[in-house]
């Protein structure tokens, strides 16, 4: 009985941070759209933003619970997430893709470098201040360097919201943000008291149950994006999300709150990762084609995680 309670209320919290977070994204759009941003840009700095405010208000839920396993393993679990089973879910929606070598690219070997930092960063069982601030240093940093280095093009029209102003649209943001933090909260509390009652580590659950959860909001904007003709869009997002993921939203819940972490399994989870990153990247940009058998080796790297992660347990 108190585990289908807990259950219940991780769903109920969790479920209220993807609707905020889809109205958020659905605002952020708006807003970028109004600045003439490209759609690859678009989805890598802005719509993946508001499709990552679950794992950033996690990670700092996390933290000011004392839970760091909770954070490393739901924000490298994501990453995890969005570059195989997300990405790998692509041609079942659109069909084969035309893939961009230098936006692959770049965005693969920044996401590496972020989480080859955190595998540092965990290695000594805790996550501190000074860590926190270089991982979020470090995105703003590749963010900025993506930026730069990625080419214009046309930018996409505007989704439909009901308020037009700027301002307006940032208040949106700003207010559905809020309500993000708070089911994240919710969420994280009964997601702890769930791996005390099946006796299951919380990085573990954090990484695949939690990880899965939170990417909800990339999977529902990439495949309406992608039915929508808008490839870029989910594209930038797929990738953007996993780069927040590989640096902000790991260093943002310590900047709060100090906490310590499992080493073997954050090292393990990180390392893992940023493997299956590599892979996927060099896949994409070297056939530059998304197909059913890209599709297949994506969706097996998210499997053999599982391998993965529970050996080490």
């Amino acid at each position: 009985m108190e585990i289908a309670l807990y259950v219940l209320v991780f769903v109920a919290g969790l479920g209220l941070a993807l609707v905020a977070s889809d109205v958020a994204v659905s605002y952020t759009r708006a807003l970028a759209a109004a600045l003439g941003a490209p759609p690859f840009i678009v989805g890598v700095v802005l719509v993946s933003l508001g499709t990552d405010l679950p794992e950033i208000a996690n990670s700092i839920a996390a933290h000011v619970q004392g839970e760091g396993d909770v954070n490393v393993g739901d924000s490298i679990g994501s990453t995890l997430t969005q570059y195989t089973l997300v990405l790998g879910i692509f041609p079942l929606v659109a069909g084969a893709l035309v893939i961009d070598r230098r936006q692959v690219g770049l965005v693969t070997v920044l996401t590496m470098g972020g989480l080859a930092l955190t595998a540092v960063f965990v290695s000594d069982g805790w996550l501190g201040r000074p860590e926190g601030v270089v991982l979020v240093a470090a995105w703003a940093l590749f963010t900025w360097i993506v930026v730069r280095a990625i080419p214009g093009s046309k930018p996409e029209d505007p989704p439909g919201v009901r308020l037009s102003g700027r301002g307006a649209q940032a208040g949106v943001v700003l207010g559905a943000l809020a309500v993000v933090g708070v089911g994240a909260t919710v969420a994280v509390r009964a997601l702890v008291r769930l791996a005390e009652l099946a006796g299951v580590p919380e990085f573990v659950i954090a990484f695949f149950g939690a990880s899965l959860g939170t990417s909800a909001p990339e999977i529902v904007v990439d495949v309406t994006a992608l039915l929508r003709g808008s490839p870029a869009i989910a594209l930038g997002d797929a990738l953007g999300s996993s780069l927040i993921d590989a640096t902000l939203s790991i260093g943002i819940g310590p900047i709060v709150a100090p906490a310590e972490v499992t080493p073997s399994l954050a090292v393990t989870g990180a390392l893992y990762t940023l493997v299956a990153v590599g892979i996927v990247g060099a896949l994409l940009a070297g056939r530059r084609r998304h197909d059913r058998w890209s599709m297949a080796v994506l969706l097996g790297l998210y499997l053999l995680a599982y391998v993965v992660l529970f050996s080490a347990d």
